[in-house]
């Protein structure tokens, strides 16, 4: 069977947390009031009803997208992994599109992810950047 790309729904958050709670390195996951769409502003990757990888898509009044919060199972071994994630990448920014974006953006540290963004054409700064963020 294919991948097949969604919507996520309310009956994903718990499926979320699970996963952000995979990677010890994410100290804090967001929380819905923290989401678009308080936490259904985003995609999930799935094959054969088995979700993948989800992701979140920030759009304001600019003619800017934000890609963030990307989480896959940790567990998922299967080779079509990349592929979830780079139809999860490119659903976003068909919908940023859409929207009228004109440029999309995200952060990331995970080396799978930067490679997948960089097959399909984004741009990888060769000199790190930090996050820089306070909670108000």
């Amino acid at each position: 069977m294919e991948l097949n790309i969604r919507k996520l729904t309310e009956s994903d958050w718990d499926l979320l947390v699970k996963w952000w709670g995979m990677y010890p390195e994410w100290k804090q996951h967001p929380t819905k009031d923290m989401l678009p769409d308080n936490g259904t502003g985003g995609f999930i990757v799935e094959k054969d009803n088995t979700p993948i990888v989800a992701g979140f898509l920030y759009t304001t009044n600019s003619k800017v997208g934000w890609m963030e919060w990307i989480v896959s199972d940790k567990n998922y071994k299967n080779k079509d992994k990349k592929d979830a994630i780079e139809l999860l990448i490119t659903g976003m920014e068909h919908v940023a599109r859409g929207s009228g974006c004109k440029i999309i953006l995200s952060i990331g540290r995970n080396n799978n992810l930067i490679n997948s963004h960089k097959q399909l054409g984004y741009t990888v700064d060769s000199k790190p950047s930090y996050e820089i963020a306070k909670q108000i």
